[in-house]
């Protein structure tokens, strides 16, 4: 397994987001696996045991995510949004965006990678959009390669919150 010890920016929102989900991996899942496992264990034969199989294998899942999420935690890199204004695009902002095409508004945040989730509105930094905004202004067009063909967008809105 590769290990990339390169910091990746995150928002204080993002960081507790993944905070909680280690918790409640450690101090919630685990404790239900484990009791799986040994509930599992009690009905005697290992060898043709499918609970206990399926307790194994779900823990090996949890354990996979736990490792993960520390991964992604020893790696964050938290910027303090709050801090920020302007009215130039750059991590951390809040854009709305007019589809030139369909005059469909659009709001996103640009976040770090490990926070990232569109149907949230929280767009990855390293996304085609999110580097097609980066150092543009309201009013600026921007050009952006999907894979149903090109789409433009007008910004109309940058804030910081």
């Amino acid at each position: 397994m590769e290990i990339n010890m390169e910091k990746e920016p995150i928002t204080l929102n993002g960081l507790n987001r993944l905070k909680s989900e280690l918790n409640d991996l450690k101090n919630n899942q685990r404790p239900k696996v484990v009791e799986a496992i040994a509930e599992a264990r009690s009905h005697g034969d290992l060898k043709e045991n499918a609970e206990y199989h399926a307790a194994k294998e779900q823990q090996a899942m949890n354990e996979a995510k736990i490792s993960d999420l520390e991964d992604k935690l020893s790696r964050a890199d938290v910027i303090d949004i709050t801090k920020l204004s302007g009215n130039i695009v750059k991590f951390g902002a809040m854009v709305t965006l007019i589809d030139e095409d369909t005059e469909k508004e659009a709001k996103y945040q640009i976040v770090g990678e490990f926070e990232s989730n569109i149907s949230e509105g929280l767009l990855s930094i390293s996304s085609p959009i999110a580097r097609a905004l980066i150092g543009k202004t309201i009013g600026d067009s921007v050009e952006v390669a999907t894979p149903g063909g090109g789409k433009s967008y007008e910004i109309i809105k940058i804030k910081y919150e």
